[in-house]
């Protein structure tokens, strides 16, 4: 009988990929499969030869890229001299996690799907598009996908005669066995930062320990958003990077919510722990330290202030003692309870601490180990950098802002990276905040005489003040900013520097300011005033357009506005316009980065 094993690898940006690919390695485990959960990019790929039974679960970032931890993996699977009949003896699918409110929908899926069919592989069913935008999330289209997955698999895996598929009942064992030490064992000296060795480049895996040099806010005090530019030392790093360029952060929980979280589990937060994987061949949590306490764990690691997902209330179930609780639980993790779980988890943005707070019975009762199971890890925040290496030697700056708002819940919502960024104060002592860089989707022209247009209202601005600073570095003139916010003298992010470079000719500076007259001016209002030396730049100079902001309705608004400059100055049709746009954004001559 062929050998019943599953290959699950999945593409994960914020942990939705990953949480749906661990929801497949149960369901397998049920069955009675060897089963293995990884990232694709820690999979070796030319393994893939040889592999039976692969479930590929993947998400697509920003302007349809893969996800960070799939792109060895994606340039690979997509050299030319890959044979067609490579992967003939592979069954596989793939699932799909994408969000409809943006052009390039599930796009990897798609593309992974075809290159494998491509390279022979034999689909068990279509790629499944789970969409973000959906009313149940994309359980809507993930829960029937799996059922008929399961069909096909044990069609061709049959369970062995005398062998049941194990009761949803029956909770699975934890990934990790957690042994606590004794109380006077010895203590080896490990703080969380441990400079890494000079040779590394700071990476998710060895950050960098940056000092921040200031904090301050940009925005008026009477202004309702607290927006800081954020200067950090990254001397001696090894860090380069250029504009258009992403610093990753790593955030941690505040003290409150860690002491809070240990009062519920009864835990002691000075308690220390090593790990131990239940089964052979999983590798240990890469950024905890071993030994660790309770309190690194979760001041560092647990992301209990995330919104939680069906698999949490799904495991929690298993541990409650008490009926009501149980029921409740179990009606949350079910594919009927899921209207009821989004009103009361993702609608008002209800916390993982929060919803242990309502279920204080099983709370009590959870296992330290199943920690690692029950919430995930504290995910890196994306900042685009706000400073150029040759204007701010050795330091990166961000503009950010602090994540705060309303929902029906009485506290208000709060971003967990802006908030514990914004709380830090460098002038009372070493601030230390764990940073690296990666390469951003933004690229600048090379040529020194190309102008550029750039449209970035609100922190959308910051891509662009790094690029500016370079360019101006550089001698090079051809820069032209369209910056948007609400009010001149409350929002006005960098207003005094760009005033000194336009007085110097370095910067043509067109503004917006919604809210300071009756009828609401956006920078799409601005861009159709200056048609015609946008058409000017474009046609005559071969000028690049960047755009990056928020990606609700500017984007579209934008190119809205593009397309009639193309139509009023260069004379296009309609469709020769949205054509004539679509081609520069296949050209790289109009790139935009924007974020939900």
């Amino acid at each position: 009988m062929a050998e019943r094993k599953l290959l699950v690898l999945f593409g994960s940006q914020t942990g939705t990929a990953q949480d749906t690919a661990e929801r497949i390695g149960r369901e397998a485990k049920r069955r009675h499969f060897q089963c293995r959960v990884e990232a694709l990019d820690s999979y070796d790929v030319a393994s893939l030869i040889n592999e039976l039974l692969v479930v590929f679960v993947c998400a697509t970032t920003g302007q349809g890229d893969p996800p960070d931890n799939m792109k060895m993996f994606w340039r690979f699977l997509f050299r030319k001299n890959l044979p067609p009949g490579s992967l003939c003896q592979l069954d596989y699918a793939v699932l799909g996690l994408g969000d409809s409110s943006y052009p390039k929908f599930n796009f990897v899926a798609k593309k992974l799907h075809k290159r494998v069919l491509q390279l022979g592989g034999n689909p068990l069913l279509p790629v499944a598009l789970g969409d973000d935008q959906h009313d149940l999330g994309p359980d809507a289209v993930v829960d029937p996908w799996l059922l008929a997955l399961w069909d096909k698999i044990l069609a061709l895996y049959p369970l062995a005669p005398g062998l049941e598929i194990i009761s949803p009942d029956v909770r699975l064992p934890p990934k990790y066995t957690l042994h606590y030490l004794a109380e006077d064992s010895p203590h080896p000296d490990g703080g969380l930062l441990q400079p890494t060795a000079p040779r590394a480049v700071p990476s998710e895996l060895h950050p960098f320990p940056a000092r921040m040099v200031s904090n301050q806010r940009v925005t008026a005090e009477s202004h309702f958003q607290d927006v800081r530019l954020i200067e950090f030392d990254v001397t001696g790093s090894g860090i380069t990077f250029s504009a258009g360029d992403v610093v990753m952060i790593q955030p941690q929980n505040c003290p409150e919510d860690v002491q809070q979280f240990c009062q519920l589990l009864r835990l002691d937060p000075d308690r220390r722990f090593v790990l131990k994987p239940t089964e052979p061949g999983t590798s240990l949590p890469a950024l905890l330290p071993q030994p660790c306490t309770i309190r690194h764990l979760v001041t560092h690691y647990l992301d209990i202030s995330c919104v939680p997902r069906r698999s949490f209330f799904e495991l929690l179930s298993y541990f409650s003692t008490n009926e009501l609780e149980r029921e409740k639980l179990q009606e949350f993790s079910s594919a009927q309870g899921q209207e009821e779980l989004y009103s009361y988890c993702n609608r008002p943005r209800r916390t993982t601490l929060e919803a242990l707070w309502d279920f204080p019975h099983t709370t009590c009762a959870i296992p330290p180990e199943y920690l690692l199971d029950l919430i995930p890890r504290i995910r890196p925040r994306a900042f685009s950098i706000a400073s150029s290496m040759l204007a701010h030697p050795d330091r990166i700056q961000i503009l950010m802002a602090v994540v705060r708002y309303k929902t029906r819940l009485s506290k208000p919502r709060r971003g967990l990276c802006s908030t514990w960024l914004a709380s830090l104060n460098p002038e009372q002592g070493d601030v230390r905040v764990p940073l690296w860089v990666k390469k951003g989707g933004l690229k600048f022209p090379a040529a020194p005489d190309t102008p550029v247009i750039m449209i970035g209202p609100g922190t959308g601005v910051a891509p662009f003040r790094a690029a500016i600073q370079e360019r101006v570095a550089q001698g090079r003139r051809g820069n032209c900013l369209f910056f948007g916010c609400r009010q001149k003298s409350k929002d006005f992010y960098c207003q005094a520097e760009w005033e000194e470079l336009v007085t110097k000719g370095f910067l043509t500076l067109f503004t917006a300011f919604s809210r300071d007259q009756e009828e609401k001016v956006y920078v799409q209002h601005r861009i159709q005033e200056n048609r015609r030396l946008v058409w000017e730049l474009l046609s005559s100079r071969s000028a690049h357009i960047y755009l990056a902001g928020n990606a609700k309705q500017m984007p579209a608004a934008v190119a809205e506005a593009l397309q009639s400059v193309l139509q009023l100055e260069g004379g296009l049709s309609p469709s020769e316009a949205e054509e004539h746009l679509a081609a520069l954004e296949r050209s790289q001559r109009f790139q935009s980065e924007t974020w939900s």
